[in-house]
């Protein structure tokens, strides 16, 4: 399970972490327009990273997360998502989806959900939004620009 040190006022994955029975693995940004890597987490210290992001030292192992908890900025009934603008999680989704199955989940508030949100060739949906009003299951409606 991968998940996020919230920031800037997110939704808190921390309770399901915690609560997950398995490895649990934090984002690291690497660089510019690069996926993310995920580093074991077992409850330790956390290092500064870009952006304001937090995760595990250099030392911990690297894994790959078959389920994300996702933040986001904003999202729409169709499991689009807008992020904070550097494609991180699109770049690693794409990427993972390539090698297997792996379930994207939006953890937002309900005040979080807008009308429409254009979806470009490159982003990647959604496959459930977790808010504080409950469970969305995106609509099997075709995304559309």
């Amino acid at each position: 399970l991968a998940g996020f040190w919230p920031m800037r006022g997110e939704g808190d994955p921390r309770p399901g972490m915690a609560g997950h029975d398995g490895p649990v693995v934090l984002p690291v940004v690497t660089g510019p327009a690069r996926p993310l890597v995920f580093r074991l987490w077992q409850g330790g210290a956390l290092l500064p990273g870009p952006f304001g992001t937090s995760h595990p030292p250099e030392s911990a192992p690297v894994l790959q997360p078959a389920v994300l908890i996702v933040p986001l900025a904003g999202f729409d009934a169709a499991g689009n998502r807008l992020g904070y603008g550097g494609g991180f999680y699109d770049r690693t989704l794409e990427l993972l989806r390539k090698s297997g199955p792996v379930t994207a989940l939006g953890l937002a508030f309900a005040v979080q959900e807008l009308p429409r949100i254009p979806a470009e060739p490159f982003d990647q949906p959604l496959d459930l939004i977790v808010t504080d009003r409950g469970p969305i299951l995106p609509r099997a409606e075709s995304r559309r620009a």
